[in-house]
């Protein structure tokens, strides 16, 4: 351990030790117990969001837009074009600040932007990644003090907001030693081994140097499944367990019986297993003809430089294009449909 990073540890428990919470106590004995049944972290691949920099807030900084979840960075300018375009249809009624919003929208309409700015405000698609701890049994499940819902219902989704919203960026911000620990450990990070084509290698060695620091992102959750090569990923990143098991039951209840036209025999089988998932309450793993799922605890980071969070990288795929997503906003607030 460098001297560097003892420091910053010894002064993670100093703070820890100072604040005399018995919930944060808690968290940092679940946070080592993690690090002993699963020890190992795995990469799940990059995610995409959008961060803001407004210089006249109280406390400006890099903060979350929109969360970071997105598979390609395309999808994420596309979120950013969107909330553009209805601020200024929505969010203003002068027609020079409208004039300034669609002139950036414009710019997201005809290339693949990764940073535009309007009405002095940076707005800017950033790139995380996304890890899970593992161990002998596989991806590490929710913890005891993971966030759930406090009324959880089976029937309707659940209206949890992102906690990516509105997350500042700041990398020196940890809860705790072990949290610090594993952001620490994460600057190093690159993207080794063959099975990484050689440019995103490069590129993930370069990020190393150019955006040193690291920020974690709040957990989220996910479903996995276990097949003859592991366990793969095959739901999306919610905010709480109680949604991620939510999605897995809506799968063997009725959307997968749809979507792969069982027949009626089979239906009924996953049906039988969805319920019996759901009366467990807040089981973690489910069963089905062979098939074994898990709701598991995925981690996401984003890299910071100088000038704030990495954009995407050259190497990031997209499988489309910037294109117009709505129809034409005029200065004075009317929309044209016609175009």
């Amino acid at each position: 351990m460098t001297d560097d990073w003892k420091r910053r540890l010894d002064a993670l428990h100093a703070e820890l030790v100072l604040r005399d919470d018995p919930v944060a106590w808690v968290t940092e004995a679940d946070a080592v117990e993690a690090s002993r049944r699963y020890p190992h972290i795995v990469l799940r691949g990059p995610v995409f969001g959008v961060a803001v920099l407004d210089p006249a807030a109280a406390e400006p900084c890099w903060r979350l837009l929109k969360p970071v979840v997105d598979g390609m960075p395309q999808q994420a300018r596309d979120g950013l074009n969107s909330h553009l375009w209805f601020k200024a249809k929505d969010g203003t009624g002068a027609p020079s600040a409208r004039r300034d919003l669609l002139a950036a929208v414009a710019v997201l309409e005809r290339a693949p932007a990764d940073e535009v700015e309007a009405l002095g405000v940076r707005y800017r698609v950033v790139r995380g990644d996304e890890f899970a701890r593992t161990g002998d049994d596989g991806p590490e499940p929710p913890r005891p003090t993971d966030p759930e819902v406090l009324a959880p219902s089976w029937e309707d989704q659940c209206a949890v907001p992102s906690p990516d919203v509105g997350f500042a960026l700041d990398p020196g911000r940890d809860d705790g030693p072990m949290a610090g620990a594993l952001r620490l450990g994460l600057r190093d990070f690159t993207y080794t081994g063959a099975r990484f084509p050689a440019d995103v290698r490069t590129d993930s060695a370069r990020a190393a140097r150019t955006h040193p620091e690291v920020v974690r992102l709040p957990v989220g959750f996910s479903v996995a499944e276990r097949d003859d090569s592991g366990w793969t990923p095959c739901g999306s990143l919610t905010a709480t367990p109680h949604e991620a098991r939510r999605s897995l039951y809506e799968g063997m209840a009725r959307v997968w019986a749809m979507l792969h036209r069982f027949d009626e025999r089979k239906k009924a089988v996953y049906a039988r297993a969805a319920e019996a998932f759901r009366s467990a309450g807040r089981a973690d793993e489910a069963s089905v003809e062979g098939r074994v799922f898990r709701i598991c605890r995925v981690e996401r980071m984003v890299r910071l430089g100088p000038d704030g969070p990495e954009p995407p990288r050259p190497s990031d795929v997209d499988e489309y294009g910037p294109m117009k997503l709505h129809p034409t906003l005029r200065e004075n607030g009317t929309v044209q449909y016609d175009d």
